[in-house]
């Protein structure tokens, strides 16, 4: 039953929720574009289909979270912990992910077009299917990352782990 209030605790562009306390809250399809999730307590969280273009999630925990399909455009991931996430399909085009731990995350089909991973750990990842064109990887580890069909920086296929 659709009413014209179904989707109204789901809306918070803009929202300042730094140091939010949302660990295992279903936050599927939300809006969170643009809104400030400084320091947020995330894991486990369900955020799949999610809007958070251009959000900043700075030093928040995501460990574990439920990415599946979520815009991340433009997002602001500095430090942030998605160890074990699952960002499969995850949009993450221009994301500042500078010193962000994503050991174990599940990366199939992401999209990182000119997104920022300086000093990320990826260690465990799975990049299956992604797409890095333009990516920044400085100094980022990508020891035991697996590389199927894996598109690089600089445009090259890598399918060490077919």
């Amino acid at each position: 039953m659709q009413g014209p209030h179904r989707s109204c605790c789901r809306e918070f562009t803009g929202a300042t929720l730094d140091r939010a306390k949302l660990g295992n809250a279903n936050l599927t399809g939300a809006t969170l574009d643009r809104a400030k999730l400084t320091g947020a307590k995330l894991g486990n969280a369900d955020l799949t289909n999610a809007d958070l273009r251009y959000a900043n999630l700075t030093d928040a925990n995501l460990k574990g979270a439920n990415l599946f399909r979520s815009d991340l455009a433009l997002a602001t991931l500095t430090n942030a912990n998605l160890r074990y996430a699952t960002l499969t399909r995850a949009r993450l085009y221009d994301a500042n992910l500078t010193n962000a731990d994503l050991i174990g995350a599940t990366l199939l089909d992401a999209t990182l077009l000119d997104a920022t991973l300086t000093r990320a750990r990826l260690s465990g990842a799975n990049l299956t299917r992604a797409n890095l064109t333009g990516a920044n990887l400085t100094n980022a580890d990508l020891s035991g990352t697996r590389l199927c069909n894996t598109t690089m920086p600089d445009g090259t296929i890598r399918s060490d782990d077919c």
